[in-house]
Parts: C-alpha cells; sequence; structure tokens
C-alpha cells in the first residue's frame, strides 16, 4: 500500500492526510535514514490496512504506526549491515537520542526540518519540490509522476536517488540557523511554486491542469507558512497561489480543453479562496528578492480575479506590475505577459513593439508566436497570425496546448 491508497479505512486514510509527514519526520529523526524511513512507514501502513479492519484501531494510531515502522526500519538496517558483512553493526539502538528540531518561533514538528532536508541544496532543482511533495504529504509517487509528466518508474527512481543522496552527504535533519534560513526559504519556496507551476502548465498529456496536485502544492505552502509564520516569502506564495487556484473549476470546458483566461466564466471561480488570497496579500509591503517577485505576480493575479468580467480588468495596472516585476527579474516571458497587457492599453502594434525584444531572448519559444498570433489577429492581419501559429505548432509539444492552437488557427477565414 502506499501512502496516497491507504484503502477503504477511513481512519487510516485520515491519518495518511494529516500525519505522514509528521511520522516520516519521527522516523528521521531517530534513526537518521532519510533512504530507509519512507518504505518503513509504507510498510507499517500496509500492515494497518491488513490489521485494523480485522483487530480494531488502536488507541494511538500514529503511536501504532510510529511502532511498526520503527521495527521495520531496524529490520532494513540489520539486514543492510549483514548484507555488508558489518556484524558489529547489528546492535542498533531502538531508539537514537532525539536532535533539537525547534523551529525559529520554538515550536517542534518534525514536518519543518522535513521539509528543509527535502529542499536541500545539494539536491538538484527539479527533484526538491517532488521529494517535498512526497517527504511531507506523502503524495503518491505515481500522482507526482503525473504532475511532472515521466513514468512512475521515472520519478521513482529520482526520488530514491534523492534520498540516497541525502543519506551520502550525512544531510541534517534541522532548520537553518541564520543566516542561512532566509536563502533556504526561498529555495522552499521555490520548490513548492515549482509543483504548483508544473500542475498548471503540463506541456503534454491529456490535462489541462492536474487539480489533485496542484491542490497538494497549493497545502503545502499554506502549511509551510503555517510552520515558518515571520517570513515574508511564505505569505508571498501563498497569496498568488490561492488567487491562481481560486480559478481551477474555469479553465477546462466540458470536454476537457483550455479555456483561455478572457473567457472563463467567472461564476466558478471561488470567490471564498480569491477573498482568502486578497486578504492575505493586502498584508504585504513591497520588498525586495524573490518575496517582491511573487508578491507582483500575486498583483497581478488579484487585479484579474477582482474584475468581474474580461472587459472591466484595469490592464493598465497589469501593464504597470509587469514593468516593475520585468525591472526586477529582467525574464523575458515576463516582458511577453507585459507586451500583452500593453497591448489592451495601447493597441496591438504597441504590444507587438515590446514582443519583439522578448523574441530576442527566447528564440523559437513557441508562446512567443502564440502571443504574436493574437496580436497580429487583433490587428486584422490574418495571413501574418496565421504565419505565426503555424510557426508556434512547429515547437509547440502535443497535449492541451497544441489542440488549443489548432482551434485558433481553424477559427481563422480560409487563405
Amino acid at each position: 500500500m502506499t501512502p496516497g491508497g491507504p484503502g477503504p479505512h477511513p481512519v487510516l486514510a485520515q491519518v495518511v492526510r494529516e500525519d505522514w509527514g509528521r511520522l516520516l519526520g519521527l522516523l528521521i529523526r531517530r534513526h537518521g535514514r532519510p533512504d530507509l524511513a519512507e518504505d518503513a512507514l509504507a510498510e507499517a501502513l500496509a500492515s494497518a490496512a491488513e490489521q485494523w479492519p480485522r483487530d480494531g484501531i488502536p488507541d494511538n494510531p500514529q503511536g501504532w504506526l510510529t511502532q511498526v515502522a520503527s521495527r521495520r526500519l531496524l529490520d532494513a538496517i540489520r539486514r543492510e549491515a549483514t548484507a555488508a558483512g558489518k556484524a558489529h553493526l547489528l546492535a542498533v539502538p531502538e531508539e537514537a537520542p532525539p536532535r533539537h528540531t525547534h523551529g525559529p518561533g520554538g515550536t517542534e514538528d518534525d514536518r519543518l526540518p522535513l521539509l528543509f532536508m527535502a529542499t536541500h541544496p545539494a539536491l538538484a532543482p527539479e527533484v526538491r519540490p517532488a521529494l517535498a511533495l512526497r517527504f511531507v504529504l506523502g503524495v503518491p509517487t505515481a500522482d507526482i509522476a503525473a504532475l511532472f509528466l515521466v513514468p512512475t518508474t521515472t520519478m521513482a527512481a529520482r526520488l530514491t536517488r534523492a534520498k540516497q543522496r541525502l543519506r551520502a552527504i550525512g544531510a541534517g535533519f534541522r532548520v537553518p540557523e541564520e543566516p542561512d534560513l532566509g536563502a533556504r526559504v526561498d529555495d522552499v519556496a521555490r520548490a513548492i511554486y515549482l509543483a504548483f507551476t508544473a500542475g498548471y502548465a503540463p506541456r503534454e498529456g491529456e490535462a489541462v491542469v492536474h487539480v489533485e496536485a496542484t491542490s497538494e502544492a497549493v497545502r503545502l505552502a499554506h502549511l509551510t507558512r503555517e510552520l515558518l509564520p515571520n517570513t515574508v516569502v511564505l505569505p508571498a506564495l501563498c497569496a498568488l497561489l490561492t488567487l491562481q487556484h481560486a480559478r481551477r473549476d474555469a479553465r477546462t470546458d466540458e470536454q476537457g480543453g483550455l479555456v483561455r483566461l478572457a473567457d472563463q466564466d467567472r461564476s466558478l471561480w471561488r470567490r471564498d479562496e480569491i477573498d482568502a488570497g486578497l486578504v492575505l496579500l493586502q498584508g504585504l509591503s513591497p520588498t525586495k528578492g524573490y518575496a517582491e517577485e511573487l508578491r507582483l505576480q500575486a498583483l497581478v493575479a488579484a487585479f484579474h480575479d477582482s474584475a468581474a468580467t474580461s472587459a472591466e480588468t484595469d490592464w493598465a495596472a497589469i501593464a504597470r506590475t509587469y514593468a516593475r516585476l520585468e525591472r526586477l527579474t529582467g525574464s523575458p516571458i515576463v516582458r511577453l505577459n507585459r507586451a500583452v497587457a500593453v497591448a489592451e492599453v495601447s493597441g496591438p502594434m504597441a504590444g507587438l513593439r515590446l514582443l519583439q525584444a522578448a523574441a530576442d531572448q527566447l528564440p523559437g519559444h513557441h508562446r512567443i508566436h502564440v502571443v504574436r498570433a493574437g496580436l497580429l489577429r487583433r490587428e486584422g492581419d490574418t495571413e501574418g497570425a496565421r504565419a505565426a501559429y503555424d510557426q508556434a505548432l512547429k515547437t509547440c509539444p502535443d497535449g492541451p496546448e497544441r489542440r488549443h492552437l489548432l482551434s485558433r488557427l481553424g477559427e481563422l477565414p480560409p487563405a
């Protein structure tokens, strides 16, 4: 049984969802083996799924799982020692002395050092969000693989290598101390945002949005903010993710196709989440670094979410915000988005002039051609739009975005 699929037992399912990170963190804190602890906990869950329906729920389900998982982990360590011919290692203590795991606020929660371990700088940036989802929330490997568009076996191998890497370098199970904490928190925020954007921008496959996986990334962001309440970057991240995620039900049509923001049914947007995101955003002041980058992106999302209709969107404010974001990041993707906003304010040609700089930095990127096609179409240049769509289709991978482009191309009048 995997952590995401504990079977029909409701108590076990609840424990997995609410306590997976705590239980895994406790095992790693006690035994210091990130490469073995997860399998041991999964085996304990499998035993619970078999025994609890038959024998009844224990008085302390979490304690039962911890005890069984600890035994399984110690058995694995003994087997490993035997295989290596190190008989002197067989006398493994039942429980290693707890190590300091208090966060900056003095509150102990094993999920916090677990999160920092999953996003350790020694790991490749692309594996950190996957390991964070797995370690802290117990998201099944198959679901993470779907989120990042790789086979389950490939993702399982990546996660295994990451855990072995943590073991090899002796990664500490602790919250970083100042002055390292700020940079590490930014790394955590980047990892969570990468997990979120992977779900909202699938480049292949049938799904436009991997809703369950993106919801887990949002949950991880809010959990991290609760665990580290005195940061600036995490409230900005939560504001951005909450405001963007509130539109999830309107992003696809009845056939599962992509729906552009301008065409979305705004009655499907989740107003309670938008209100919560706006409250978070209103509590933020201009700052610097990655936190400001996220705050400005959240501000753009707020302008969209606050408009009753697409026509009422404050595009001038969005264009100004993108200009500030571009000065901060120098990102050609931001320039591309700014071109769209400027076109709404000053016309397609103004947008096309801005777009050229982004095109120079992103040669061959299909989104450049997509935006150019849309602006030329509004300008009345049908042939130019058709050529731009054709260019976009040459590099756009199979998936929902490509199908959407083919649909847009088919809407043009015949040549």
